[in-house]
């Protein structure tokens, strides 16, 4: 086929299976582009894939991140067209799943509850507490100059150790090297709310810029654990937190970076907590 030729169903099926061949990526990318209602028909598909991704755990590769240009035809058709809130959510997960890069799928959203990621969260109080103590914590100890944390680095193992042991279960420090930030430690914090008495624990990443972001997490006790939710956002002043919740984890990553990037840290850090 022509890299040029008309954009096909068959093309766009290949795109949301992580099977559309390099060459083709750009004219199908400019399709999308051009065509809203063609890339939130390939978001209701990958709705779909992802919803049995999450019963199955495949761990089939998938295309990566979303150009920025794609991202704002569908945010701007969302606006025009003031979808239902389950448009929302299929277009939300085209947003930050699909793409030409190679990265793995992002967790299932559940188009009848999900909020779109296009969209972010109108207020705090719509988010679970922890993600609003994510979002205090981070504003509070990410302009810290020397005690931005209170375990650093250099104690890693004795970090991870401690702040299982508090919490209850077993935590890792995601690595992040290979995406430009260095782990600076970390630290045990309370919860808010009703959740004031739960230990909580806040990991800090630099890069060599300067920006900090730090992946806050919670645990639940079984009788007590929320729902499951696949990535949303939460915007709180200049910073933005992108949270999930998955088998009694609640996981907030934190930080004033555009979101596009923010978005793609996390799914590294999903990769690595959950490896398929």
């Amino acid at each position: 086929m022509e890299k040029d030729a008309a954009v096909s169903d068959d093309d766009l099926h290949a795109f949301v299976d992580g099977q559309l061949d390099a060459e083709r990526a750009p004219a199908v990318m400019r399709h999308l582009q051009a065509h809203p209602e063609a890339a939130v028909r390939a978001a209701a598909w990958q709705a779909q894939r992802l919803q049995l991704r999450r019963l199955h755990r495949d761990a089939e590769p998938g295309p990566g991140p979303t150009p920025a240009a794609l991202a704002s035809v569908v945010r701007r058709h969302a606006r025009r067209e003031r979808w239902r809130p389950w448009a929302q959510a299929v277009a939300a997960v085209l947003l930050v799943a699909a793409g030409a890069a190679g990265a793995r799928w992002w967790p299932a959203v559940d188009p009848a509850t999900a909020t779109a990621t296009a969209t972010v969260a109108s207020g705090n109080a719509t988010a679970p507490q922890f993600v609003r103590d994510a979002a205090t914590a981070y504003a509070v100890f990410a302009p810290e100059v020397r005690h931005a944390v209170e375990v650093p680095a250099q104690e890693e193992a004795h970090l991870v150790q401690w702040l299982s042991r508090r919490l209850g279960r077993p935590l890792t420090a995601p690595v992040l090297q290979s995406q430009g930030y260095r782990l600076l430690g970390g630290r045990l914090l309370a919860g808010g709310g009703d959740d004031a008495t739960a230990p909580r624990a806040q990991f800090m990443y630099e890069d060599a810029r300067g920006r900090r972001v730090t992946l806050y997490v919670a645990v639940f006790p079984p009788g007590s654990r929320p729902r499951e939710t696949a990535f949303r956002s939460l915007r709180n002043g200049d910073a933005e937190s992108f949270y999930w919740i998955e088998n009694g984890y609640g996981y907030a990553l934190s930080a004033a970076l555009p979101p596009a990037e923010l978005q793609a840290l996390a799914g590294v850090i999903y990769d690595q907590l959950y490896p398929h």
